[in-house]
């Protein structure tokens, strides 16, 4: 089956560079089950659910002279040994062996001739575990079409859910002829799109990014009035290909008691954690922080629920509450401001400055299969991120809710979720968070070179939060 394109998938595609791969990454920690679970038994499990995300058996396929945006077409010769890897830490695996681990395969591209993502099954973890690792490009995930395979994978309890029989058969690939016969009758039709395409084969992104924002829009509120460049930090710079990767696991109940304590919510308190951390960061380098200094924020998808009610997961494992929300917004963090309860109220205030402004949408279509949509939310995420000039803002911090319940792969409990967002053009780090039966786990991806501390933000992250939870004793 044959399908073009969109004009925001094919932005993302063209996106990619040798330093800014375009996929989103996902680690998942396990506890193994007595029988344990087999690469083989992984590979049997991904290809019965291929059937909910037909995309990822499909791959792009471009036409001749940029005439019209690339396709969607069946790989004739789908492999998914290729795409389902085993690999192994030497045992007893650490855990910062495994972040090294996830840093090296964040940092290379995925094979445009194949279907754009890829899963790793990593073995010999100590205290009888192990973790999952996937990375899905974001040309592949919308959220609506197209999933993150890790979603889809995942089961409420133990039994897995039954699957309806699929025997997949590739459509025939089309020729070289069919494309461009097929995008000269597109330009006839609709010529304004055309020349859109051959701009953005070209190299001339500004245009197709233009589309990008619209098509963004259709999911997430953006706010027009942050118009300036944002400030100059360590933050923004020549990034190269390779990555460094830490974490960050802390509980959501310190969360709910300062979101208590102040009256503010759950992404307020996230994002003034956030911000202390920046600001001792920027110290410990010895950079110049002055009490007006600012570092200002891309938050493309700010998604809790009701504070009351955001662990609200039905008897299915489906967390599907209406009110859920996805936005998309631009936010200053108070940076230099010393006190950690007024960096707390300026974020709030900023953030319910937004929540009047912004036309939001709900999210519910996005949890429907297995009831776990952080994956896929951080994927839009990125995407949304991606249609702004990276003048606008210092770095991306991405945040999706996740059921609070425990969730299995083959019999085995998932233990911990890191999401894993990718770098865009001269940002050094990336932020993403994610929460699950009971935590709250981030992930922080950042640029080799010029981030060799970001163990040193991770830490300071666990400071910040104490430091809030201290002020709300």
């Amino acid at each position: 089956m044959v399908t073009r394109l969109t004009t925001q998938d094919a932005s993302f595609y063209f996106l990619e560079a040798s330093s800014t791969p375009m996929h989103v990454g996902s680690l998942a920690i396990f506890r193994k089950p007595r029988n344990g679970l087999s690469y083989e038994e992984l590979l049997h499990l991904v290809e019965e659910r291929l059937s909910l995300v037909p995309r990822y058996r499909q791959k792009v396929r471009e036409v001749a002279l940029g005439l019209s945006r690339p396709v969607w077409v069946d790989d004739q010769d789908f492999d998914i040994e290729y795409h389902v890897r085993r690999s192994a830490l030497p045992k007893p695996g650490s855990d910062a062996q495994l972040h090294d681990l996830v840093a090296r395969l964040t940092s290379r591209p995925l094979d445009n001739t194949r279907p754009l993502w890829e899963m790793y099954l990593v073995e010999g973890l100590a205290n009888n575990r192990f973790a999952i690792f996937t990375k899905s490009h974001s040309s592949l995930v919308d959220g609506e079409t197209a999933l993150e395979i890790g979603q889809v994978i995942l089961d409420p309890a133990k039994t897995r859910r039954p699957m309806a029989e699929e025997l997949w058969m590739p459509s025939p690939e089309p020729s070289e002829t069919t494309l461009v016969a097929g995008a000269l009758a597109d330009i006839v039709a609709r010529p304004g799109e055309g020349l859109a395409s051959l701009r953005m084969t070209l190299g001339g992104m500004a245009s197709a990014l233009g589309e990008t924002v619209r098509a963004v829009g259709k999911l997430a509120a953006v706010v027009r009035t942050a118009t300036q460049v944002a400030p100059a930090t360590p933050l923004n710079a020549t990034i190269s290909r390779n990555r460094r990767f830490a974490v960050v696991k802390t509980e959501l109940g310190d969360y709910r008691k300062i979101r208590a304590r102040y009256g503010c919510e759950v992404n307020d308190v996230i994002l003034a954690v956030v911000s202390g951390a920046l600001r001792n960061w920027l110290l410990s380098r010895a950079e110049p922080v002055a009490e007006s200094t600012t570092v200002r924020a891309m938050v493309p998808m700010s998604v809790y629920a009701d504070p009351d009610t955001d662990d609200d997961v039905t008897q299915r494992g489906e967390w599907s509450d209406p009110r859920s929300m996805v936005s998309s917004f631009l936010i200053d963090l108070p940076v230099g401001e010393p006190n950690a309860v007024v960096r707390l109220s300026h974020v709030a205030h900023a953030m319910e400055a937004h929540a009047k402004q912004s036309r939001r949408v709900t999210a519910q279509t996005l949890v429907r299969l297995s009831g776990f949509a952080p994956a896929t939310l951080h994927a839009m995420s990125a995407r949304a991120a991606s249609s702004f000039s990276q003048r606008m803002f210092n770095l991306m911090i991405t945040n999706a809710p996740g059921p609070q319940m425990p969730l299995y792969v083959g019999g085995a409990r998932m233990l911990e979720m890191y999401p894993v967002s990718p770098l865009l053009k001269n940002q050094t780090l990336s932020i993403a968070l994610t929460s699950y039966d009971g935590n709250v786990y981030y992930g922080l991806n950042a640029d080799r070179d010029a981030m060799a501390d970001v163990d040193v933000v991770a830490a300071l992250l666990y400071e910040s939060l104490e430091e809030l939870l201290d002020a709300s004793r």
